[in-house]
């Protein structure tokens, strides 16, 4: 860890041991990002649950209240109607089979895919490519559907998806600096508030484990679990 990363940390009062309720540690972000650019804000939550387990996989989508602060590029898979209803609503890129030989070679440059279900089985040859990347269109997620028009819109207006690591964390970001504590903090409320809702019901015991966040080049800020708890009971 460099000097400023440690000079931040001891400011801030910050250790391995020390937990801050929900709304102080939302007020410690503006402290603790020094970089010269916009640092983006983000969680990291260890979940009580089994991945293994196909039933304990958390995973959703939830439209944050002020956005991310990010511009997502949006790939549709559409035609006829459907390619002009994506466009309309602010598709980056629209298109069908000539698409699949492009990406092959290595183009990435978007965000987010969306498909309609009609174009599956073209979007079905882009699954080993697409995949490993997180950005294989799913209808669990919204990401397949007819209604390409909203949810382009959404998608740029701020939804956002989640979903556990075969390890139980979650990792998302939910803004940048700049928003300032109360929009972080109405994010973050909404983040979580959505990720509680998620808990399977076979998930036993503590759901929330810990729950930290923190800027890009900023030291990790913990959440008292029980503060979360007791919030979203």
């Amino acid at each position: 860890m460099g000097k400023k990363y440690l000079e931040i940390k001891a400011k801030l009062g910050l250790d391995n041991t020390k937990s801050h309720d929900f709304a102080e540690a939302i007020k410690c972000l503006p402290k603790a990002a020094t970089a010269r650019f916009d640092e983006t804000v983000d969680l990291a939550i260890h979940l009580g649950v089994d991945p293994r387990r196909p039933e304990q996989v958390v995973r959703g989508t939830v439209k944050l209240p002020y956005g991310t602060g990010k511009t997502i590029k949006i790939l549709v898979f559409a035609k006829g109607e459907k390619e002009t209803e994506a466009k309309d609503a602010g598709a980056d890129y629209v298109g069908g089979e000539e698409l699949i030989e492009k990406i092959n070679k290595g183009w990435f440059d978007f965000d987010k895919v969306v498909a309609t279900p009609d174009m599956m089985g073209v979007v079905g040859k882009l699954g080993k490519v697409l995949g490993p990347k997180g950005l294989m269109p799913n209808p669990k997620v919204g990401t397949v559907t007819f209604e390409v028009g909203k949810a382009v819109t959404e998608l740029k207006s701020g939804k956002i998806e989640y979903k556990v690591d075969k390890s139980g964390n979650l990792h998302v970001s939910f803004g940048k600096v700049s928003f300032g504590t109360d929009k972080l903090k109405a994010n973050l409320t909404t983040l979580v508030e959505s990720i509680v809702k998620a808990k399977p019901s076979t998930s036993k015991g503590t759901y929330i484990k810990s729950a930290t966040i923190s800027t890009t080049m900023g030291p990790g800020i913990r959440i008292d679990p029980v503060d979360i708890r007791n919030i979203f009971r």
